[in-house]
């Protein structure tokens, strides 16, 4: 796990609008860490490097509680809709290899075939993964594909230790030639103006 992924927190005593006002004033986060049976925890975290942390999907917290370690998923980000501050954080425990679901990021690379558009159906696919294995995204190349190639889920390589969860026939990518596109559009139009 990466270092900067290390983050020193305090645990809070003082709760409501008012003393989470103070926290966000004095530099940070109010969050709360529950799951796996334990009392849920009120952590007070810093605002700055805990942003910073945030920015990637799925993110995983090396949390030193008091001294002690803990391993926390980002479950849930509050923000302030016009400051676009975050207001709240909500964290789940994980242990060290234990697999949990998340949906990663499908991001797309390259460029189809001359003549060719591509549609992305699906911008995101549910996986299981390892806590500490968690991947920022999942990479899948279009180079040079056809008209007429479907992408499914299952056609995609997931990063090694990991379980596709979304239904295998879901359409990721779909290419096609714009002309069949706008001609089947013209054919639908003028069907529909001779049944009028």
């Amino acid at each position: 796990m990466a270092d900067e992924n290390k983050v020193v927190a305090e645990v809070r005593t003082k709760f409501g609008k008012g003393a989470a006002r103070k926290l966000r004033a004095s530099g940070k986060i109010p969050a709360v860490m529950f799951g796996r049976g334990t009392e849920p925890k009120h952590l007070a975290l810093p605002a700055h490097q805990v942003s910073l942390i945030i920015r990637k999907s799925n993110a995983l917290l090396e949390l030193d509680i008091e001294g002690e370690e803990n391993l926390a998923l980002v479950k849930d980000v509050q923000k302030d809709p016009v400051l676009r501050i975050i207001e709240h954080l909500d964290l789940i425990v994980v242990i060290k290899g234990e697999k949990v679901v998340v949906d990663i990021p499908v991001h797309l690379e390259g460029e189809t075939a001359a003549g060719t558009v591509h549609n992305q159906d699906a911008n995101t696919l549910s996986i299981e993964a390892e806590a500490t294995n968690i991947p920022e995204n999942i990479v899948l190349s279009i180079e040079g594909l056809e008209a007429g190639t479907h992408i499914l889920a299952k056609d995609v390589t997931l990063p090694a230790g990991s379980t596709l969860l979304s239904d295998p026939e879901l359409l990721v990518v779909a290419v096609s030639e714009p002309e069949a596109e706008e001609a089947d559009e013209a054919a639908g139009e003028s069907t529909e103006a001779a049944a009028e």
